[in-house]
């Protein structure tokens, strides 16, 4: 049972990387099995040339002039090469059609579909592939797909500016900067602490105690007091949820210094300024428990 159990898991995580290679092989058949346009400036030397006892495959005359020769050097083709030249034409189109890859083949529901199984990595490769890989990859519904299952469903409503692409790269982006600020906290770096704040009088930091601090100055002071008060916290977070916009995002989550104490509820607000985003708002309040609520409900 449990060798099943393994089974499946290893399966579900090279799941992306077997679909991409898959997709990939689709891509090089399609490009391989296109028919070429033969060098006019030289004679035919492909495959389909009669050479010796072999049968000729192209639309010509048994004695090797082909039916758009006679055309070419100003003659008449009569009803047999009218025939023969219908032929051919028919063959190309059909050769065309055969080389078609079998992604354009797909209505776009499926292709989305199968490339949703893709994560940001793989989805970006698949993009540099070729134009039509690249055109499937940059699906509007594929990238939102993606960002639906790495990141919420909350704001499945909403219609990005620019696209689930760009909003899923923006959305990326706030999420590193997050994580920095509890690196920060854990290595107790003030100078990393004053960076990644907004130089500005109306930045406002409420730590868990309850105080409120407002003021680039008497924010990094209350950093200050915190590092020299305590020893490096290892921050476990959890439920993280972001909402991006032009130049501002929030930060939503769960964060426990021990997963069985200590849990607390914090909010990040961020602007973007001279391209990079600065931390603007910080909210820390203590996570009540269940008993806590409903005493607070009766003494409210």
């Amino acid at each position: 049972m449990e060798i099943a159990y393994s089974l499946s898991i290893a399966l579900q995580s090279y799941l992306p990387l077997v679909i991409a290679t898959i997709v990939t092989l689709l891509a090089v058949r399609s490009f391989l099995t296109r028919p070429h346009k033969p060098n006019a400036s030289g004679p035919a030397t492909s495959a389909g040339k009669a050479t010796g006892s072999s049968s000729c495959e192209c639309s010509c005359s048994c004695n090797g002039t082909s039916v758009s020769s006679v055309y070419l050097n100003g003659g008449i083709a009569g009803p047999a090469e009218k025939v023969m030249l219908m032929a051919d034409v028919s063959k190309v189109v059909a050769e065309r059609q055969s080389g078609a890859s079998m992604m354009e083949q797909l209505v776009p529901e499926i292709t989305s579909h199968a490339l949703s199984y893709l994560d940001y990595p793989s989805l970006c490769r698949l993009s540099m592939t070729n134009s039509l890989m690249r055109k499937a990859a940059n699906d509007d519904n594929a990238w939102k797909a993606l960002y639906h299952k790495d990141y919420t469903l909350e704001q499945d409503s909403i219609t990005p500016v620019n696209g689930w692409k760009a909003y899923y790269a923006a959305t990326r982006a706030i999420m590193t900067v997050n994580t920095e600020f509890f690196n920060i906290i854990r290595d107790r770096s003030l100078p990393a602490m004053s960076r990644f704040w907004l130089k500005s009088d109306y930045v406002k930091c409420v730590h868990a105690s309850g105080e409120v601090f407002s003021g680039f100055n008497a924010v990094i002071h209350s950093w200050q007091l915190a590092f020299n008060w305590e020893q490096g916290v290892e921050f476990h977070v959890r439920d993280v949820r972001a909402r991006v916009l032009t130049d501002m995002a929030w930060v939503t989550m769960k964060t426990y210094v021990d997963m069985d104490n200590g849990a607390f509820n914090m909010t990040n607000v961020f602007e973007f300024h001279h391209g990079r985003w600065y931390l603007v708002h910080h909210h820390s309040s203590v996570m009540l428990a269940d008993g806590d609520v409903e005493q607070q409900i009766v003494h409210g």
